[in-house]
């Protein structure tokens, strides 16, 4: 055993790398090597050599473990400081330019759509994401059986037994900051609401939360030519077409009345979508007159008043635009995805400078 021990000890001190090392371990205490050949030895030693061999053994194995744990310690150290003289670097340099971050397409297209309407007279009003039912449904005219209020639909906040409180809802669209505008300040308005909705539905082109921008605009004589004319301007100015064409097709929707959904002008050309050209039509918006019942719900007189609404998703148009082919990416967190397709940081969108790079 002393021989051994000389033997391997020797060998650990004078290995040069990790993989030599690793070739002494099995030679000594692997399943086959020295060391484990000897212990298999001890039963056919009689009891009384057992005692003094089997100590002797288990004695001799910690040492040739600890001292290969400690060599391998000692080359990870010297490896360190090869690198270290190897990877320096002068602190007194001046640092390297990085580049700066980059603007999600969510939050471009929102300005984008905001610069738009804000040029047409439009402001911007906000509201709880977390709203009671009365606000997202009952307000807006949608009755109790609507499909919209099944909780196959809706995210319902949970309420504790016995709680008589109205019910609270994750938000389906940014409709109740309407009514919580006309509430509090009446008519005339005119007003585009953009933030973020909830539904429950997931695929390549639904998420169950999605960014939504909707319009209001109340007055005395106003009629669904100037719905018309608005959206036609909003969409000359954020695709960048001039006269594209729209197309509107009688629809419901139980907030307006009349209502319509709204359809622009394109083609396909090599599997690419363009907009502003063609013979095809593409459907982007709902819209149509504010229905009576929600104006009394604001607080306004239908007998007085008269407004149009839309809504669109801010997602949706982001990817015609911008060419992104599926909705779920938005959400993904990747930063390879966010620098291919992120704006400058500085690029703020302006209708005299430019929407878009």
């Amino acid at each position: 055993m002393d021989d051994l021990k000389q033997k391997y000890l020797s060998r650990i001190a004078d290995a040069a790398d990790e993989a030599a090392l690793e070739d002494i371990r099995l030679a000594a205490v692997g399943k086959k090597g020295e060391v484990a050949l000897k212990m298999r030895e001890l039963g056919k030693m009689s009891p009384e050599e057992r005692q003094t061999a089997g100590p002797a053994l288990n004695a001799l194995k910690d040492e040739i473990n600890s001292a290969l744990a400690a060599k391998k310690e000692a080359l990870m150290d010297a490896a360190l400081d090869e690198r270290l003289r190897g990877e320096w670097l002068d602190v007194t340099l001046p640092g390297r330019a990085r580049p700066m971050g980059t603007i999600h397409p969510i939050s471009q297209v929102t300005e984008e759509v905001t610069a738009i309407f804000a040029d047409m007279g439009f402001s911007v009003a906000e509201g709880p994401q977390i709203d009671t039912d009365w606000y997202n449904f009952d307000a807006l005219n949608i009755p109790g059986h609507h499909p919209a209020r099944a909780e196959m639909d809706t995210f319902y906040m949970h309420r504790a037994e016995g709680d008589d409180r109205p019910p609270h809802v994750l938000r389906t669209h940014t409709s109740p900051v309407q009514i919580r505008h006309m509430e509090k300040h009446g008519a005339p308005c005119r007003i585009i609401a953009p933030g973020r909705v909830y539904r429950a539905d997931y695929d390549q082109t639904h998420t169950p939360m999605f960014n939504q921008v909707e319009g209001l605009a109340i007055d005395r004589d106003i009629s669904m030519a100037n719905l018309k004319w608005v959206l036609e301007e909003f969409f000359a100015a954020f695709f960048e077409v001039d006269g594209i064409k729209t197309r509107f097709r009688a629809s419901h929707f139980p907030f307006t009345e009349p209502s319509a959904e709204v359809d622009i002008q394109c083609s396909w050309v090599d599997g690419q979508l363009k907009i502003g050209e063609g013979d095809g039509w593409l459907e982007v918006l709902g819209s149509g007159m504010v229905h009576p019942h929600v104006l009394r719900s604001g607080g306004v007189d239908p007998e007085q008043w008269q407004g149009f609404a839309f809504g669109m998703g801010i997602d949706r148009i982001a990817m015609l635009k911008y060419g992104i082919p599926d909705l779920r990416a938005f959400f993904d967190s990747d930063l390879r995805w966010l620098r291919h397709y992120g704006f400058a940081s500085l690029d703020v969108p302006t209708l005299h400078g430019g929407l878009s790079r």
